[in-house]
């Protein structure tokens, strides 16, 4: 291929790797996977590259196939092409013909009959800071693409898949036409992304690679290390830091969170690798607690709070409505003060997205109309909606925290490789409640949280009696 790469980080060094993410439909996974995962073996041996087919969202018709190796051009594409190209460019095509074969008889594929009169689509995420380098100024660069290929070429920024990266500013690419034509425009496509890597390219191995059913219907993934570790040096433990959660959980299902003699609670510390508290001592018997949810993490890893938090949502919310599978379930959580402004944003645009994206009804309390187990330096974020409407609320709104917490404005934010299958027959209670907040501090409370938070709040901050 020999061509020159724009490569660069923030400390001016060059990345080592180039990664494709491939929309590989739910229905041919198959043609990728293998049984038993024969076909990606193949193709891992064959290419040298690295490939992972990630689950399959609920509510998305495809998954996502990560294809990434180092850039050095060792491979040809073809027995007769002279030009070498690195291990992902090669096994990108293979995931690609795989895929696209499946559309065709195998007596009519031929890519080489310009008369072919199937149309075939391939699809691939490519992150906003990439995309540029296919629409060109003005377009141009796109343009001469549909020109050269005849393929139809889009770049589609919304109604994303939903197995796009929660607020990372994924784009998807979309090549249509005859599999002539889309094959080539996918050369011309993949080069010009090998040529111009994407800042954020590493954090796209940084998922697990592979995942398992745990009782009771739940899909989790048992590793928590990343996959990137064979292609980056030592990371600075500086880099780290603690990100927590606070649910407030109705006293009548705290035996729903802490399961018979601990097992639950048990489970998903040793599932997760979260650090997860049940704070009663302020409360009485029948008042709502909290459950302090911590772990020290690596930005580019995924959060063992955030995958702790997916499991005990619905253990720790109040169920809206009676006698209905389909009932709405409320989740309240304290955040500080000083994170609030990145889930409202300018205006409240922030959280008029979320609103949107999730169809889950989403408002933050400060003030006095705080229930009063809250800190004074602490608000509430109240998600209340359909089971899976504020499973992706909530996923949401940890995420922009998180963020927030890395002081990382628009940076790129993982979501887990799965959203959590639970049963809806949880411990919940039939109404919400909660007493508003009084001016006082909570003893031993304040002594077990504050030492999480002290480096995420600004004490001193302003409060603001509004509901968002």
């Amino acid at each position: 291929m020999a061509y020159s790469r724009n490569v660069y980080d923030d400390n001016g060094d060059g990345f080592e790797d180039t990664v494709y993410r491939y929309l590989c439909p739910v229905r041919k996974a198959g043609s990728v996977i293998g049984k038993g995962g024969e076909i990606a073996k193949q193709i891992r041996f064959e290419t040298k590259a690295n490939l992972r087919v990630n689950q399959a969202l609920p509510g998305s018709d495809e998954r996502v196939v990560t294809i990434y190796s180092t850039s050095e051009e060792t491979n040809r594409i073809d027995d007769d092409d002279e030009d070498f190209v690195c291990p992902a460019f090669d096994a990108l095509f293979k995931v690609h013909d795989m895929i696209v074969g499946q559309e065709l008889s195998n007596d009519d594929y031929d890519y080489d009959d310009d008369e072919y009169k199937t149309v075939v689509t391939a699809r691939m995420l490519v992150p906003s800071d990439q995309i540029g380098c296919l629409i060109g100024k003005g377009g141009q660069v796109i343009q001469n693409l549909r020109n050269e290929t005849n393929a139809q070429i889009r770049v589609i920024s919304d109604n994303l898949p939903i197995c796009a990266l929660a607020l990372s500013h994924d784009e998807l690419l979309q090549i249509t036409g005859n599999p002539s034509a889309v094959r080539v425009a996918l050369y011309q496509v993949a080069s010009l992304l090998y040529e111009n890597p994407s800042q954020f390219q590493n954090y796209f191995l940084s998922s697990p690679s592979t995942s398992q059913h745990q009782h009771g219907g739940i899909l989790m993934s048992p590793a928590l290390t990343s996959s990137r570790k064979n292609y980056s040096a030592p990371r600075d433990v500086a880099d780290s830091r603690v990100f927590s959660i606070c649910f407030i959980c109705p006293a009548e299902n705290v035996g729903g969170v802490i399961g018979k003699g601990g097992c639950f609670i048990n489970q998903i510390r040793q599932e997760s690798g979260a650090t997860i508290k049940v704070d009663t001592s302020v409360t009485g018997e029948d008042d709502d607690c909290v459950i302090y949810i911590s772990s020290k993490e690596f930005f580019e890893d995924q959060s063992p709070t955030v995958i702790a938090a997916l499991r005990l949502q619905t253990r720790c919310s109040e169920k809206v409505g009676k006698d209905s599978s389909d009932s709405a379930i409320t989740t309240r959580v304290l955040v500080p003060s000083s994170q609030v402004g990145c889930l409202i944003g300018k205006g409240g645009a922030l959280i008029s997205e979320m609103r949107s994206v999730t169809k889950a009804n989403i408002r933050i309390f400060q003030g006095e109309d705080v229930p009063t187990i809250a800190r004074e330096d602490e608000e509430m974020v109240q998600i209340t909606g359909s089971f899976d409407a504020a499973i992706k609320a909530l996923t949401q709104v940890m995420l922009r925290l998180r963020a927030n917490v890395f002081d990382m404005d628009r940076g790129l934010v993982l979501l887990p490789t799965f959203f959590p299958y639970i049963s809806q027959t949880t411990e919940t209670s039939s109404m919400p409640k909660h007493k508003k907040r009084e001016n006082h501090s909570h003893g031993s409370m304040e002594t077990a949280r504050n030492e999480d938070y002290s480096s995420q709040m600004n004490l001193n901050s302003p409060r603001r009696n509004r509901v968002y």
